[in-house]
């Protein structure tokens, strides 16, 4: 049975204040823990309904684990409709970026994401295509709001993310920087090599002119329609597939 403080500790973690404070965010279904417990991420406490007990018994004893009722589920649950089990999650500790650690390789640079859903899918297409690490700038939405996390559907078990500073990054950076801009190379004549930093702009101002003047290439995908503009997340999609998806040819 789960007592008051328990109830008080998980419901509070769909807030990023106490996220931060208590170094734990929230994982909700079977098979996203499952992402997370084959992953660097250190699980704290499962909490599952009896049903779920028998296929986690060849997890990590390191976790805690606690059966539950369905109702005690809803109870701290951030979903209108909860899964099956819902795990608490250590954060990962801050490390500094290096310039090292994009080398030979593509990232993806977020600057003012602010939609979870949009968040998460990028996380998600990021995942499918290779690229294992995320640039954001600080006003980016938390990768660890249980929004995003659940719209990851477990791909954010295998991303490094950085909050930082995007003129900082971009300056001090060798590698050529990409942006997502309306007047650019057309992004299907294109050439991106084998690595770089791609910049995605915030859902409806798109990229900060401060860090715009910082893109060594602009690119642009055209269009052929009647459709006012794409969403970041589709966009982001598009490059990666452009860029990533052709280092596996």
């Amino acid at each position: 049975m789960l007592s008051k403080s328990q109830i008080s500790l998980v419901t509070s973690l769909q807030h990023k204040k106490f996220r931060r404070e208590q170094g734990l965010f929230l994982v909700e279904g079977y098979k996203s823990i499952i992402e997370f417990a084959g992953s660097p991420y250190q699980i704290h406490t499962i909490y599952h309904t009896p049903d779920v007990g028998p296929k986690l018994l060849n997890l990590s004893r390191n976790i805690n684990f606690q059966e539950i009722s369905i109702n005690e589920l809803q109870k701290i649950s951030a979903l209108k409709t909860p899964a099956d089990a819902l795990a608490t999650v250590y954060m990962p500790q801050d490390t500094d970026l290096l310039q090292a650690d994009l080398k030979n390789k593509f990232t993806l640079v977020l600057d003012g994401v602010q939609d979870p859903g949009n968040m998460g899918t990028i996380i998600r297409t990021a995942d499918w295509f290779g690229i294992s690490r995320l640039i954001c700038s600080e006003d980016t939405v938390d990768v660890y709001n249980p929004k995003v996390v659940q719209a990851t559907m477990g791909s954010l078990a295998r991303m490094t993310v950085n909050y930082t500073d995007l003129s900082t990054v971009l300056t001090n950076s060798s590698l050529q920087v990409y942006g997502a801009l309306l007047n650019g190379q057309n992004i299907y004549h294109t050439d991106f090599g084998s690595e770089g930093l791609i910049v995605m702009g915030n859902e409806g101002n798109g990229i900060r002119p401060e860090i715009e003047k910082l893109i060594t290439k602009a690119v642009t995908i055209p269009k052929l329609g009647g459709a006012e503009s794409l969403n970041v997340a589709i966009a982001t999609a598009i490059f990666c597939s452009e860029a990533a998806g052709k280092l596996s040819k």
